[in-house]
């Protein structure tokens, strides 16, 4: 896989009249296409995220078109110690920001002292001044010196697996462990099933008809195509739960490390009854044991919604999320998401819309939401 070339985040010249890069004690480097195996082998190396890889960057560019700076400091000996993506995102609804990483979750700098991760924190904050943004956002990480950290609105949940199937079933609490049952039941019956390389078509609308309900605008079917494209079969996974023939449940999965990563699902209002969700989840986990993967990531979710609980009723343990900010032209940290007072008659409309309308006019709103 190879770096694309994405355009610049803001010319050479605004970038040396604003001093970034000058007054460092380790120099930070631009890096290019013919670094792009040397980046992930660092990510990997440092126990990086999914969005610090090439293959997710490279998805954003292609798909949004936005600039990319890939920002990295060495040591005497030439070896990475810290990198930083930054998106540059330009939205009308929202203003230009510098964001690590752009559609993710998760992100930041990844370095391994203190030095390297200063170094790249001074110059995010140099390249945002040059490009006159709103602000920096690293999302995730240790917070860099003198920037602001905002927690409270997300959480992530992660739990180690266990190495066998039984003791996996086991671990989930008995309520949920109850409905479980009723679904693998219905698998032996024949009333359910689990398809495990699925359409992209079929997960997508299944997404997309569960966001549009949720109030949210869907991005387009394109993002799918450009991850599916940059990462092979065993990173990404589409998968489908049918009940008699129809299906009713859909899910990418990312694969990363000893990470397996339920990331974007949807599903038709007739999953409930049927418990669904809990066993296209459940199959993912077993899946993740069978191929020697040993932590289950079920994703943030908003505090205070119905996915919240939903990933307690499993037992999982909600652990704030906190992401870093450096402020540049605004005034205060950005509040960009659904419980948001200034969203709700925007998310309550959205709900309404036919879904015709919501999926082709959600594409056009995704994009700002980085």
């Amino acid at each position: 896989m190879t770096m694309i070339a994405s355009a610049p985040i803001i010319a050479k010249a605004a970038l040396e009249k604003s001093g970034a890069g000058s007054s460092y004690g380790l120099p930070v480097e631009e890096l290019d296409a013919t670094s792009a195996s040397e980046w992930d082998a660092f990510v990997a190396r440092a126990g990086g995220s999914f969005f610090h890889k090439i293959g997710w960057l490279q998805s954003v560019a292609q798909t949004y078109g936005y600039g990319i700076k890939f920002l990295a400091v060495r040591d005497r000996q030439k070896e990475i110690t810290g990198i930083l993506p930054l998106v540059d995102v330009k939205s009308p609804l929202f203003g230009r920001s510098l964001v690590s990483s752009g559609f993710a979750v998760g992100g930041g700098i990844l370095s391994e002292d203190g030095s390297s991760q200063k170094a790249l924190a001074d110059y995010a904050e140099q390249l945002g001044a040059a490009a006159k943004a709103s602000y920096v956002e690293l999302r995730g990480g240790t917070a860099p010196q003198n920037w602001l950290s905002k927690e409270g609105v997300y959480a992530g949940f992660e739990k180690k697996l266990p190495m066998a199937e039984e003791d996996a079933l086991k671990a989930i609490p008995r309520k949920k462990r109850a409905d479980l049952r009723k679904a693998i039941k219905a698998e032996g019956e024949g009333r359910l099933k689990f398809v495990a390389h699925a359409p992209l078509e079929k997960v997508y609308a299944l997404y997309a008809r569960s966001v549009r309900d949720l109030g949210t605008p869907v991005f387009g079917q394109k993002w799918l195509r450009a991850l599916q494209q940059n990462f092979n079969k065993d990173e990404i996974s589409f998968s489908l739960v049918e009940a008699d023939g129809v299906a009713i449940a859909g899910l990418v999965t990312f694969w990363h490390g000893k990470k397996v990563m339920p990331y974007y699902g949807g599903a038709l209002p007739a999953a409930r009854g049927l418990h669904a969700y809990d066993f296209l989840y459940w199959k993912i986990m077993c899946e993740a044991i069978t191929r020697g993967f040993s932590q289950f990531d079920f994703g943030r979710s908003k505090q205070g919604t119905g996915a919240f609980a939903y990933k307690t009723y499993w037992g999982f343990e909600p652990q704030p999320l906190i992401y870093h900010y450096k402020l540049i032209r605004a005034s205060e940290m950005p509040d960009i998401n659904p419980n948001n007072p200034k969203f709700v008659l925007a998310t309550k409309i959205w709900k309404r819309l036919p879904l015709f309308i919501a999926n082709r006019a959600g594409p056009v709103l995704a994009r700002n939401l980085a």
